[in-house]
């Protein structure tokens, strides 16, 4: 792919103040979610998106959730932003020296280990870590590849991890770590799947790249004829592919976003992130780890770049993007918007918070008014 058009591709995606009180009245796992009073709004419920103060406009798509207090952000201009409070304040520990750099991805093990990504061709794709909070970063990866181009990152455990760089000689090249993000190898492409022509992955919110358990990862595609993805079960050494219903066919359309609750149940989020374009069919749903995608009957509206499952519920997940926040109660087979705005990425955490970030420094925390 040429730089003019990987740069078109870079190019994309939330929410102003209605709510979503459904996420805050999660039942125990596995239990039906209450439907809300017809046509009463979500803000009837007293909860929504929270934004918090964050001083500066650098957009976010890299968003790690450690917990109800602790977060990382990692954005534009190379800002990298942490949260110990649940939003209230948020520190500015980002790398010294990388104002030029795209941060597109963070991983966050504790509120003060963490990993950040950054994108571009050749050496403008990087890994940082940190070990004290941000207060002083290690440049643990930089690619001197050309034809390589990095989009997102993931981590089974505290160890090992992953980085995914779109095709070079027609595969996908995958980066792992076995010690934290402290040093990286090239895994041999052996057991990868031929690229098709055009295809490439989506740096748009960190979900690229998604893993769930000891050694199962996703990999999702766009820009080919078809949207795919890619599935591996022994931590990136050999992939199986299918497609997915999302359309593509063209450099900015494809899956931006996936989310896994388990090894088996899967949501793929996209469409075309063009403002002007329409995304039909902007969402697909597995039962069996990725070896079949069925679109969802509602999709979202329009184009969605982020999704994440939704705490304590087998059931509930949201999506975001340019032009709203959808919600599915039935493990996404239908979503319907609650909200809009402007979000790009979304995360929830085991304790039961969520957050979402985006453009213009917005960060959020869904809680209660």
């Amino acid at each position: 792919m040429t730089s003019k058009g990987k740069t078109r591709r870079m190019m994309s995606a939330g929410l102003s103040g209605a709510a979503l009180a459904l996420a805050l009245t999660a039942p125990a796992h596995g239990a039906p979610w209450p439907a809300p009073d017809a046509g009463a709004p979500f803000t009837a419920r007293g909860a929504g998106w929270q934004l918090t103060e964050t001083g500066t406009d650098a957009r976010f798509r890299g968003l790690a959730a450690v917990d109800r207090r602790t977060a990382w952000a990692a954005g534009s201009k190379g800002t990298v932003l942490r949260t110990t409070d649940g939003g209230r304040s948020w520190r500015n520990v980002s790398p010294p020296g990388a104002g030029e750099l795209e941060l597109r991805d963070v991983e966050a093990f504790d509120a003060r280990r963490a990993v950040v990504l950054a994108i571009g061709e050749g050496e403008a794709s990087r890994v940082l870590r940190t070990d004290d909070g941000g207060a002083t970063w290690t440049e643990s990866f930089r690619n001197t590849d050309p034809r390589a181009f990095y989009d997102c990152i993931t981590f089974f455990d505290h160890r090992h991890g992953l980085a995914m760089s779109d095709p070079v000689d027609g595969k996908y090249r995958i980066l792992s770590t076995r010690d934290g993000g402290r040093s990286w190898a090239v895994l041999p492409d052996a057991g990868m799947p031929a690229a098709l022509p055009g295809e490439a992955g989506f740096a748009a919110s960190g979900q690229c790249l998604v893993s769930s358990g000891p050694r199962d990862v996703w990999l999702a595609t766009g820009g080919g004829a078809t949207a795919r993805v890619l599935h591996s079960r022994d931590r990136g050494l050999n992939w199986t592919v299918t497609e997915t219903t999302v359309p593509a066919g063209d450099p900015a359309r494809g899956v931006f976003g996936l989310a896994f609750r388990d090894r088996t149940h899967g949501i793929a989020v996209g469409g075309d992130y063009r403002k002007d374009q329409p995304s039909p069919q902007a969402a697909a749903v597995t039962a069996d780890g990725g070896r079949r995608w069925r679109a969802a009957s509602a999709p979202p509206p329009a184009y969605r770049s982020g999704v994440a499952w939704l705490p304590h519920s087998s059931s509930a997940a949201l999506a975001v993007g340019p032009t709203g926040t959808d919600l599915t109660t039935d493990g996404g087979r239908t979503w319907r918007t609650v909200d809009t705005g402007s979000y790009d990425t979304v995360d929830c955490t085991r304790d039961g918070a969520c957050w979402a970030s985006g453009e213009k420094g917005r960060i959020a925390r869904l809680g209660r008014r």
